[in-house]
């Protein structure tokens, strides 16, 4: 299932999505679901997806680590928590179809959220709310960060703290997400060693992708991070919506 050039293919995917990740603290993920989604059953995609965002955000919440919220991070973590104790009573398992549509629509439906109704992650029980929705999106969709982004972006935080906090934060979702699929695979690719060793390998190369972001987020403003993460995020949600429909129309 992986040849060497896909290998190699990987192995970009994880630096290039990891850096820029680390310039607007989401949609890398969104790329690298996508890529993972094409190769491996979705159990398997999910785990390896989770593998490499936790090394992707862990490597970048320690990059950041002076300007993390701490408080948010526990709450947010009890939250998902409380999402992967409910989900495991299910064993649900989405289809692709379902996956790319989540994913695609997920920063559409966070930015139409009016800005009167808006949450802040930083005010009392929000940060925990954030952990259960973003869990359970987490456990459905793979990803979270746009949706995650809608209880960030009127919170105030500076460019640094929001991305060092959703990282660290994230960690949390990512681990709940490998725990919850990784006891359902049954596929052989979940469990040939040489395929986590390459997955290993693409984790090293996320870390690198995220220590090369770092200058160009200390060279940006507040104001071009928040304008550029939601047009890029728009622009992949549409690609995973067009993805969808059409894995949808060929079954």
């Amino acid at each position: 299932m992986f040849t060497f050039p896909v290998l190699a293919a990987l192995a970009v995917a994880a630096v290039v999505t990891s850096f820029i990740s680390g310039i607007f603290g989401m949609a890398g993920g969104m790329l690298l679901i996508g890529f993972l989604l094409f190769l491996l059953p979705v159990p398997v995609a999910m785990v390896f997806h989770g593998v490499i965002q936790i090394a992707a955000n862990g490597s970048r919440s320690w990059l950041w680590r002076q300007h993390i919220n701490w408080k948010v991070v526990l709450q947010f973590g009890a939250g998902t928590g409380c999402a992967l104790v409910i989900f495991s009573f299910f064993s649900f398992v989405p289809p692709k179809p379902m996956v790319l549509l989540m994913v695609g629509l997920i920063p559409f439906v966070a930015l139409s959220v009016p800005q009167r109704f808006a949450p802040n992650i930083e005010r009392r029980g929000q940060a925990f709310l954030a952990g259960l929705i973003g869990g359970t999106v987490q456990l459905v969709a793979g990803v979270t960060g746009p949706l995650l982004d809608i209880f960030y972006v009127r919170s105030g935080m500076t460019r640094q703290v929001n991305v060092a906090t959703k990282s660290a934060a994230m960690v949390l979702g990512h681990i709940s997400k490998v725990a919850y699929f990784g006891l359902m695979i049954s596929h052989p690719a979940g469990h040939d060693p040489a395929q986590w060793a390459v997955m290993g390998f693409a984790a090293v190369c996320a870390i690198g992708g995220t220590q090369l972001s770092r200058r160009l987020l200390d060279k940006m403003s507040d104001k071009q991070f928040y304008y550029w993460t939601r047009r890029v995020i728009l622009a992949l949600g549409a690609i995973y919506v067009v993805q969808g429909i059409w894995q949808l129309a060929a079954r």
